[in-house]
């Protein structure tokens, strides 16, 4: 593959996706999504794990311009919410423009042509502008654990789930108990001879308001006018007033962790285990897990609890940091993504010839989470400070690409050649964003979560609501960017 486009987007999950839709509307045709799998739906497409569901609403987690009324639960799973981005996608006929099977190694600014050379696995390719949309939920976090790779049985990651192996009967260890795990240990537990779940940090649990949808629901939903949207602010409200809890911890997310302790309470009744389960921090710390049957699985008979991290593996044996061992079948790993070090940032290289993840030093910044000073021409979505506690993921995207679509459409109107936000517009913002941050559950003492970064920061929260977040991140400010006109580059009208 090699040839010159005006837009090229990386990755098609809901990001991508929503860039390619949304710059076509505009009028930018020239728009090419490479996407290194063989078909969309990005997170959702390679978390096929037993379980797999959204704890997001489904009338909020979707597209604000492709509403669906067929959901045929309140929460989305895995198959259903797959299938409703591959149909948007299609729909929308993404088909036309889409590379699938081609992987982007590294890209690379020249200053001369005022263009992005893209190295990939099918050959080279230049743009004008880049659209970095491989999000943070898209390479597995696999843990140095000495000898895992020693583990005589089958091992693999939540994300990479292995549906080869029939665990029927098996003595299973899970590493991690993050939001995955809530999902998918419900799941095998009842399979399973043994089940030894290694918690190096307990999480708080809620209840999950889950049910299916009545067919007269979704016959309303489809023809009497408003009722969606109606439905949709009311979900909208309890999740908002969710992230006011985060923002304000007292006394609102002190009363909310009542609701998890009571629940906690009611689920385990062993007053051993119950410690076990029992966070040292408070609730919105780390991410806030949704569950029906997770804590209600962990009381079985076939479950152990080893509330303590991974030492090393030995042989067939799994060996606790206190001590603690189990002699297991196969290891699967529920430790996340590399949310804040995303592989995507060691490819791109700047103005300057450094790296993205070069740039950031451990701790990611960019101006409205978007882009990055020194890399021209160049958009992250979903990037650094945009993680909210409670929201959706397809509002964060929707309101990044407004920004892009404006910010390019600008650019070709105006006859700009580069755009690159300044380094004083992107350190305001990032200052604005960690002075909101301090005295949030997401600081709060003992907290110690993803949000995290290398250097102590946190470079993952959006500090506001979310209706802040659409309003801030939606808008394209020349004034905020170093703009240069080059009359010997051609420039699309």
């Amino acid at each position: 593959m090699s040839g010159n486009h005006e837009v090229v987007v990386i990755g098609a999950g809901i990001s991508g996706i929503a860039a390619a839709i949304k710059l076509r509307e505009a009028g930018v045709e020239d728009v090419v999504i490479l996407e290194k799998a063989d078909t969309y739906g990005g997170t959702w497409r390679a978390n096929t794990y037993p379980g797999c569901a959204c704890d997001v609403p489904s009338n909020l987690y979707s597209f604000s311009f492709a509403p669906n009324s067929d959901w045929s639960r309140v929460y989305g799973n895995q198959p259903e919410i797959l299938d409703y981005i591959d149909g948007v996608a299609r729909d929308r006929g993404l088909e036309d423009i889409t590379r699938f099977g081609i992987e982007v190694l590294g890209a690379a600014w020249d200053a001369e042509t005022a263009t992005w050379l893209l190295e990939t696995s099918d050959g080279e390719i230049t743009t004008r502008f880049l659209v970095a949309a491989a999000g943070p939920w898209n390479e597995p976090k696999i843990p140095d654990v000495p000898g895992l790779a020693d583990f005589p049985g089958e091992v693999w990651h939540s994300a990479r789930w292995n549906h080869d192996v029939d665990l029927d009967g098996k003595r299973v260890a899970v590493i991690g108990t993050g939001a995955s795990a809530v999902q998918f240990v419900p799941q095998i537990q009842q399979q399973v001879d043994a089940l030894h779940l290694f918690q190096r940090t307990a999480h708080w649990v809620l209840p999950k308001v889950d049910h299916p949808v009545p067919d007269a629901e979704k016959w309303v939903k489809r023809n009497v006018p408003f009722f969606e949207k109606a439905l949709g602010a009311v979900e909208y409200a309890a999740m908002e007033t969710v992230g006011l809890a985060f923002h304000r911890p007292k006394p609102l997310m002190h009363g909310l962790q009542k609701v998890a302790q009571a629940y906690l309470r009611a689920a385990v009744r062993d007053q051993e285990l119950r410690a076990k389960l029992t966070p040292d921090y408070l609730l919105g710390c780390k991410r806030i897990l949704f569950s029906n049957n997770y804590l209600q699985s962990l009381t079985k008979p076939n479950v152990e609890v080893h509330a303590t991290g991974v030492e090393r593996v030995e042989g067939a044996s799994v060996v606790g940091s206190d001590g603690s061992t189990a002699e297991v079948d196969a290891i699967i790993l529920g430790t996340g993504f590399h949310i804040l070090d995303m592989p995507v940032a060691d490819l791109i290289r700047g103005a300057d010839g450094r790296t993205l993840a070069e740039h950031w030093a451990g701790s990611p910044e960019a101006y409205q989470g978007t882009s990055v000073a020194g890399f021209p021409n160049a958009f992250v979505v979903l990037g650094p400070s945009l993680g909210t506690g409670h929201g959706s993921a397809f509002a964060v995207a929707e309101s990044q690409v407004a920004m892009i679509t404006e910010a390019v459409t600008t650019a070709r109107s105006q006859g700009w050649t580069q755009l690159d936000v300044s380094p004083q517009a992107q350190a305001a913002y990032v200052e604005e964003v960690q002075a909101a941050l301090a005295g949030t559950a997401y600081s709060g003492a003992s907290c110690h979560s993803y949000f995290i970064d290398a250097n102590g920061r946190n470079s993952f929260s959006w500090p506001w609501s979310t209706g802040e977040l659409v309003r801030r991140i939606s808008r394209f400010d020349p004034a905020d960017f170093e703009i240069t006109m080059d009359e010997t580059v051609e420039v699309s009208a």
